[in-house]
């Protein structure tokens, strides 16, 4: 089974990018972050005609969550225990489904702004909600994984100049110390470094050459359980699909499982 994970940066603009890479990659479930539709505009049927079906939570803002899959799609959650709002309202940004016997989460973490920001805190009460959430999925005896941008880059080398993001958000202590809770539930990063490249990032700016130069960052993570990372045959992140006219700013992360 092959599973990714994709901050597509919206789904309408890149369709087209989207079809392409689904029926190239041979991906059987993929979970998707920053729609940026509504759920009624979700491209459900162009998908369907394709043999995915699709989990949906999308409000139509700068968020918007997904689990599309081949393999069958059952026990569909999005909530989070005790799920912190942002002024005034719960965001769409986590879908959880069964599919093909994996229990998967999509996520697209809130983005933080900047320190001391009321969204920054909304951040690190949405990763703590999160935690909250998966321990008990994370404990299960069958493979689980949680999938998507984290807006949190966990170490040093994750970022292209940690000289450049002193006083920034994505490295902080707070937001690497909620990571860390997050995997003492019993998850394991699953595509660790080295991988095909010094160093593996996920995400480029568009502004000042950010992917030619790869001036990047790794805050699109694959988190699993035993059960998953034992079945894990493969991980690497696609660059391929960060190049050309129309890429959204982030690569999809792949995970092969022998089941």
């Amino acid at each position: 089974m092959r599973i990714a994970t994709w901050n597509v940066n919206s789904v309408t603009v890149r369709l087209d990018r989207l079809l392409a890479w689904l029926e190239r990659s041979g991906t059987d479930v993929l979970c998707l972050q920053e729609l940026k539709c509504e759920a009624a505009a979700f491209p459900t049927e162009a998908l369907r005609a394709r043999g995915y079906e699709a989990a949906v939570r999308a409000d139509g803002r700068w968020n918007g969550v997904a689990v599309l899959s081949r393999v069958g799609l059952a026990d569909v959650s999005g909530e989070l225990v005790d799920g912190p709002a942002y002024e005034g309202a719960t965001e769409p940004r986590t879908v959880a489904a069964t599919c093909g016997g994996v229990r998967v989460r999509s996520v697209y973490v809130p983005n933080g702004r900047e320190i001391g920001h009321p969204h920054y805190a909304y951040k690190l009460r949405w990763l703590a909600a999160l935690r909250e959430t998966v321990a008990p999925e994370a404990a299960a005896g069958t493979p689980f994984a949680v999938l998507g941008d984290f807006n949190v880059a966990p170490a040093d080398e994750d970022v292209w100049d940690i000289s450049l993001f002193e006083g920034a958000t994505h490295v902080t202590e707070a937001e690497r110390n909620a990571l860390a809770a997050l995997r003492e539930t019993g998850l394991g990063d699953i595509v660790p470094r080295p991988l095909k490249y010094d160093r593996p990032f996920t995400y480029w700016d568009y502004r000042q050459l950010g992917f030619p130069k790869n001036r990047g960052m790794r805050i699109d993570l694959v988190y699993g359980n035993a059960p998953f990372a034992k079945a894990v045959q493969d991980a690497f992140v696609d660059r391929e699909e960060r190049k050309g006219k129309g890429a959204s700013d982030h690569a999809p992360v792949v995970v092969d499982l022998e089941l």
